[in-house]
């Protein structure tokens, strides 16, 4: 290949290659037309792929994966070496540094802690480097991107809140409000409101995450999996039918219901 470096395990030869697509005499056309804009869906999609390869135990996928993502990495450091703003050694630079800024316990002769006390020494750091940009906010909120998963935002926003002191003590309470939530929206569906209808639905959802929070699990990573675990069990009610061949389309509810049975007796087996 013509310009390009031969080993293939060097950031350098993908910077390279980055470069070749991204060179107006003789790159890529689809490449060229690219901007931060049309490559962050692309960013988005990978960074759930690695979390799909990860939640499916696939270490071959992830790794490949993961490739993907580092090239989403190399394409807007490229981008914005172009336009004179920043280059991918810079985003290197940068990253390092704050991870040794913000692991004092190990990089320096901050004290060791506990995961939650590291966290909280985390914060305090970050907030000091916003205070030296003078990034002042006018709400504790305001930092939380609003582009997040409707999940993952619903849980940051409720860390934030916790760390004024507006908090349940204790999931028990959370669990007393999803059942004021299911009464309410109740109420709207049988008003027959879709406006309502779907604010309550989300109130729910709200407080649905808030106690995944209380909990200690991570709301979007469940709903993957159980996600997965539907992904799953249909199949094999597919495999079931098909191996009579049946339509799954042509059974009533009772005998697909009946297969759904089957698939997870099966699935416990396995």
């Amino acid at each position: 290949m013509k310009g390009i470096p031969k080993d293939f395990r060097s950031i350098d030869t993908l910077l390279t290659i980055m470069a070749a697509l991204r060179d107006p005499d003789g790159g890529c056309p689809w490449d060229l037309q690219q901007s931060f804009r049309t490559i962050s869906p692309y960013t988005l999609e990978e960074a759930y792929e690695v979390a799909d390869a990860i939640e499916r135990g696939d270490l071959d996928d992830l790794k490949e994966e993961l490739g993907d993502l580092l090239l989403q990495v190399v394409f807007h450091a490229r981008m914005a070496e172009e336009q004179g703003s920043f280059a991918f050694d810079d985003v290197v630079e940068g990253i390092s540094s704050k991870m040794v800024r913000r692991h004092p316990h190990v990089f320096a002769d901050g004290p060791s802690d506990t995961p939650e006390g590291v966290a909280t020494t985390w914060d305090e750091i970050k907030q000091a480097e916003r205070d030296a940009k003078g990034r002042t906010s006018s709400g504790l909120l305001d930092d939380v991107p609003a582009v997040l998963p409707a999940l993952i935002q619903a849980v940051k926003l409720q860390k934030r809140a916790a760390k004024v002191g507006f908090d349940w003590p204790n999931a028990a309470p959370v669990l007393d409000k999803i059942q004021e939530e299911i009464a309410e929206l109740s109420v709207e569906v049988a008003a027959d409101d879709p406006d309502k209808i779907e604010e309550e639905f989300g109130d729910l959802l709200f407080v649905l995450s808030n106690y995944a929070r209380h909990l200690k699990v991570d709301p979007d990573a469940a709903l993957r999996r159980a996600n997965q675990k539907f992904r799953s069990r249909f199949s094999m009610m597919e495999e079931s039918a098909g191996s009579r061949d049946i339509n799954l389309a042509d059974l009533s509810l009772t005998e697909l219901e009946e297969l759904w049975v089957q698939a997870k007796t099966n699935e416990k087996k396995i």
